[in-house]
């Protein structure tokens, strides 16, 4: 079956959307095969720079350095810990990564959690790995601003 471009229907989905054609899509497509293929191929990258990241750092982090200087040897555990805390916040961001390619294969990617509602495009190119649509966000934030939850 050929498209409007002429081109076949397997041609189309060999090649990768862009977003400015998946943001021009119906919102009759939401979440359709080549949605999903966009972004289960931003997930996996995200997922192949995070530990590569990883390995950079365990690579760094072993190259002990004798610094006899007070001073340059603070500034180097200061950097250290800092590349720690990114590294870790990469971990937590890795199992949200995870996650979201768990519910691609599972068929729940892209729609609220909490109100089964469309998470939408735009919030999923800014944010692969949400959950939560906009408001359905915004409201939990307000809970936890209000009661601390």
């Amino acid at each position: 079956m050929a498209t409007k471009s002429g081109n076949t229907k397997e041609e189309a989905q060999a090649k990768p959307l862009t977003e400015k054609e998946l943001l021009a899509m119906p919102e009759s497509d939401y979440m359709n095969e080549a949605q999903l293929a966009f972004f289960r191929d931003r997930l996996k990258q995200l997922e192949q720079d995070i530990l590569t990241n990883a390995g950079v750092t365990t690579e760094h982090l072993r190259e002990t350095q004798f610094v006899p200087d007070p001073a340059d040897r603070a500034t180097i555990e200061e950097e250290h810990a800092l590349e720690l805390r990114t590294r870790d916040r990469e971990r937590k961001l890795l199992k949200k990564v995870q996650q979201s390619l768990t519910m691609i294969d599972s068929g729940t990617y892209g729609w609220c959690e909490e109100t089964g509602e469309p998470i939408g495009i735009p919030r999923l190119l800014a944010r692969p790995t949400a959950t939560l649509s906009l408001e359905a966000q915004e409201r939990r934030e307000m809970r936890q601003k209000l009661y601390g939850d």
